[in-house]
């Protein structure tokens, strides 16, 4: 597409320095990159990236430093709170037969440098402490204007500045604002070597529903050495609302008591495996709690030359460990349909929604679906549960219907096979 040259990027993120270095290898475009944080972030814990996304990160050429980084292990185990297992199955071997790709658990940070070492090699400018405050368009050109008074003007300008968007609020939807889910995250990440149990017994995603939520254990290095562990459960917004402040207070309320209050979910969990659960917890001495928001869908993506891409345009619960995979799958459809001369951006643009939106509304309504497990049950109706997942486990298993793709034939997609 001749006539974009320059484009500007909100947002250091996955999804951004992806944008940054496909659009430079596949459309000759310059990438400018802006973060509002002042160094790269060592927030969150450790995320999923499943087959769809791992493809993309190949295609990248940086598969093979997180695979150097990360865990592939890709079985799941559901344990009973009872103490037994209920089952066990590979979550992507139908998957990885198909386009040989299986799931990578890494921690966050360890994603990030590898992004930004590639991006620093090939180029890409990221500049930190950068607020944007307003946006400007003439008649071929956007300017960024940022709060420290400088400004920047190109051809096109991508928001992947994340749920909380300031590109969305500023200029391209300002109705559009997150929603609270109801459901919360109590996370940390451990060394293997604190707990007293073998560390071979937290392999792969453990997984365990309780009457109060989802607690799950997982390796997120290759060696195993360190567990991310998290506890996801319905919590009340903040009488506040979802206002800063209560929030803060709302995580300091949690960060306070976080041990007492988990403790008190997994007392119910019993055995050797309870014992584990309990291990991990007491073991911890540094916990975050990550509030769970939403987009609703159907807002607008895109504005005369700016574009959301990411959480910015259709942040969905972490459930379906789509998240990253989401960002990446958006931003080989853009480059691809920017490649096409014949189109001006505003076709191009009109052009990747008409393309995306229904695969987006597939992974959303799958992730709102998932979200049932982290909802407060009953004790009986935790029985009835933990019975007929028994159940279904067998069966699987048994009559080996993972031959079958059953509930994986979205992890191959492929965004590339999309006519444009």
């Amino acid at each position: 597409m001749t006539e974009v040259k320059k484009a500007i990027i909100i947002g250091g993120g996955p999804t951004g320095l992806a944008m940054a270095m496909l659009l430079q290898l596949t459309n000759r475009i310059t990438a400018v990159v802006y973060e509002i944080r002042h160094e790269p972030s060592t927030l969150g814990g450790a995320l999923g990236i499943p087959p769809n996304g791992l493809r993309l990160l190949s295609r990248l050429g940086i598969y093979e430093k997180l695979l150097a980084r990360g865990s592939s292990a890709t079985n799941l185990v559901l344990h009973s709170v009872k103490g037994h297992d209920l089952g066990e199955m590979d979550m992507v071997s139908w998957s990885n037969e198909k386009i040989g790709f299986g799931y990578l658990r890494i921690k966050r940070t360890d994603l990030m440098a590898v992004l930004l070492e590639v991006a620093d090699k090939r180029g890409i400018v990221v500049n930190y402490g950068k607020r944007i405050s307003r946006i400007t368009e003439q008649d071929q050109h956007v300017t960024a204007i940022f709060a420290d008074g400088t400004e920047d003007t190109g051809d096109m300008l991508l928001g992947c500045d994340g749920i909380h968007s300031a590109v969305r609020s500023l200029f391209v939807d300002p109705d559009i604002t997150p929603e609270y889910t109801g459901i919360s995250n109590i996370f940390s990440l451990l060394p293997k070597s604190a707990l007293s149990v073998p560390p071979a017994s937290l392999n792969g995603l453990n997984a365990t529903i309780t009457t109060d939520g989802l607690f799950a254990v997982t390796s997120c290095t290759p060696t195993g050495d360190e567990a991310y562990w998290f506890s996801s459960r319905e919590v009340p917004a903040p009488a506040s609302g979802d206002s800063r402040d209560g929030w803060e207070e709302h995580r300091q309320k949690e960060l306070d008591g976080f041990k007492g209050s988990i403790r008190t979910v997994l007392d119910e969990v019993k055995g050797s495996w309870g014992d584990t659960l309990r291990d991990v917890v007491d073991q911890t001495a540094v916990v975050k709690v990550y509030p769970v928001f939403r987009l609703p869908l159907g807002g607008a993506w895109s504005k005369e030359r700016c574009l959301l891409l990411g959480d910015a345009a259709h942040a969905m619960p972490p459930h379906a460990s789509q998240g990253v995979s989401m960002g990446l799958e958006d931003v080989y459809l853009l480059a691809r349909v920017l490649d096409d001369p014949s189109r001006t951006l505003a076709q191009a643009f009109h052009k990747y929604e008409e393309k995306r939106r229904p695969r987006i509304k597939e992974i959303y309504d799958a992730a709102e679906q998932y979200g049932h497990l982290r909802r407060k049950t009953s004790g009986w109706r935790l029985q009835v549960n933990e019975l007929a997942v028994a159940a279904g486990l067998g069966i699987y298993n048994t009559c080996k219907l993972q031959k079958l793709g059953l509930g994986q034939k979205p992890l191959v997609y492929d965004i590339e096979s999309e006519e444009v």
